[in-house]
């Protein structure tokens, strides 16, 4: 079995990976990044539009822990939201304007600003509405002259290797637990080994498992299930974040960034009626679950299929301007957004939750990192503020990069493993849309927006039945990176509802009818 080495494994091509090779490479390592996409823009960083929180005028950062603290319903680790506060502005200075020289709006020398949804003070820094494909275009431009860094596109990620699970040697059973590279399906379809002293995984979101997401189709929840497999502590799996304006089209979801609502868009029913002063006194400007689930209810009652964003009454060229990706994007699905409300429901939009970190990133695993909304550092407790996830982003890259060539954590020892083996059938890929239908309408109806007892427990008894099927086929199936998707959304949809069951009390995103 062909194998490779590398010093640094990083399982993803997100700003979080990113951060990590930017810092790491500069102690000349090699460093690995794989992608399981067939081109470089890869994962979530690209589609985040409104902006990264960086520091306001008035600004400080006992008003961003607060205002943090506060979305987070009471359930941050307070010593991770200090971590992020100091060291975030100086990291977003240092790295993006910096070294990769993102281009952010200006007015003059002078960056813009906005403030967004639950933010107390204008902080956010943006580049249009198209904030995060700047960033991974100029992180990406920064990576690709660097000799000692490798991306790998379509190379799918299948299991993390770990001595207890891939080691031929008895006795590597009583090291303590560690991570010494993964499995990969190259581009190929071979299966091979990529051996690494420390690993990062950095393999985004989860929002795939929804019937309604803003995330985009490589979204599966991969990382979480590999870092589960391999026994890797996993918590806070029933946050998932749903952001209230995702366009509402049959073509499918768009994110409308929470920038449109930070610059004055109303939140209207049918008959043009504000409604978001009912549910709260920050009205549309109020953290995200409280915004998705006022939003939901008014449909509910209204037994309408969309509520709907207006911020028509600004000036239209302002619009264009400001938010030329959704305007156009808009347009195309023939809404005209500098003349009309655009129609908008919630949508799966981020993880809070995911393997268990420390301020570096480390795991509960030796020799594994993970950094990103793969991770849970504890600094969104319950709820996510707004654009705070790209500064997580770079703050625990950096870290964990920084770590990964300091700490030496017997990086050096590769056991012997066996072939890899796997079947010879081959899967219709009807069967996996449906199986992929089932995940998605399970969680959707039964694990989505308002939770209880009974919907949780027949989303369990169908998840345990399907993830049962899905890994038959896998080890019985020759391996393309369609069946690792599924049996890795299997897996994650299975741990969010065993997670969303143990949780009885309402807390941020996770909200139950009743706590029987």
């Amino acid at each position: 079995m062909n194998q490779q080495k590398t010093d640094i494994l990083i399982i993803g091509l997100g700003l979080a990976g990113m951060t990590a090779a930017i810092t790491a490479a500069k102690s000349g390592k090699k460093i690995t990044i794989i992608t399981k996409t067939d081109s470089l823009q890869s994962g979530n960083t690209p589609w985040a539009q409104g902006g990264i929180v960086y520091k306001g005028l008035n600004d400080s950062p006992q008003k961003l822990k607060k205002d943090i603290l506060d979305a987070g319903a009471g359930h941050c680790w307070e010593q991770a939201v200090d971590h992020l506060c100091e060291h975030g502005p100086r990291l977003v200075k240092n790295i993006l304007i910096d070294t990769i020289q993102t281009n952010f709006d200006r007015n003059g020398n002078e960056l813009k600003r906005v403030a967004e949804g639950a933010h107390s003070d204008p902080r956010v820094i943006y580049n249009q509405d198209k904030t995060g494909l700047s960033i991974h275009k100029s992180a990406l431009q920064y990576l690709q002259k660097m000799d000692n860094v490798e991306i790998l596109i379509n190379h799918t990620a299948i299991d993390l290797l770990t001595f207890s699970h891939h080691s031929t040697i008895s006795t590597d059973i009583y090291k303590k637990p560690a991570c010494f590279g993964a499995m990969v399906l190259n581009h190929n379809n071979d299966v091979m080994p990529i051996l690494s002293s420390k690993t990062i995984l950095a393999t985004g979101g989860l929002g795939q498992l929804f019937m309604h997401t803003t995330n985009p189709k490589e979204a599966t929840g991969d990382g979480i299930a590999m870092a589960w497999r391999a026994g890797a502590r996993c918590f806070n799996l029933h946050y998932i974040q749903f952001h209230p304006t995702a366009l509402y089209h049959p073509s499918g979801r768009f994110l409308v960034s929470e920038a449109v609502r930070g610059e004055g868009g109303k939140l209207i029913n049918a008959h043009s009626q504000e409604f978001m002063h009912r549910y709260h006194e920050l009205e549309a400007l109020a953290p995200r679950d409280v915004v998705s689930r006022a939003i939901h209810t008014e449909m509910i009652e209204s037994d309408m299929d969309c509520m709907f964003l207006d911020i028509s009454h600004k000036d239209s060229s302002w619009i264009k301007n400001r938010f030329p990706t959704i305007y156009k994007h808009c347009l195309s699905k023939g809404i005209d957004m500098s003349k009309q409300p655009i129609p908008v429901v919630p949508a799966a939009h981020y993880s809070c939750g995911g393997v268990g970190v420390n301020l570096v990133g480390k795991t509960s695993l030796k020799r594994l990192y993970a950094v990103g909304e793969i991770a849970c550092s504890g600094l969104h407790g319950a709820n996510r503020l707004a654009s705070t996830s790209l500064l997580e982003c770079i703050v625990w890259g950096h870290f964990a990069g920084q770590d990964a060539i300091e700490n030496k954590d017997d990086g050096d020892y590769f056991p012997s493993m066996e072939d890899w083996k796997q079947g010879h059938g081959q899967v219709d890929p009807s069967h996996i849309a449906q199986e992929w239908l089932t995940i998605k309408n399970t969680m959707w109806n039964l694990g989505g927006l308002i939770r209880s007892q009974d919907k949780l427990h027949s989303a369990m008894h169908i998840l345990r039945n399907l993830q049962s099927d899905v890994e038959k086929f896998y080890q019985n199936s020759k391996l393309d990176k369609n069946i690792i998707a599924l049996r890795n959304g299997a897996q994650t949809a299975l741990a969010i509802i065993a997670s969303s069951i143990e949780a009885r009390e309402s807390k941020g995103t996770h909200y139950v009818s009743d706590n029987r």
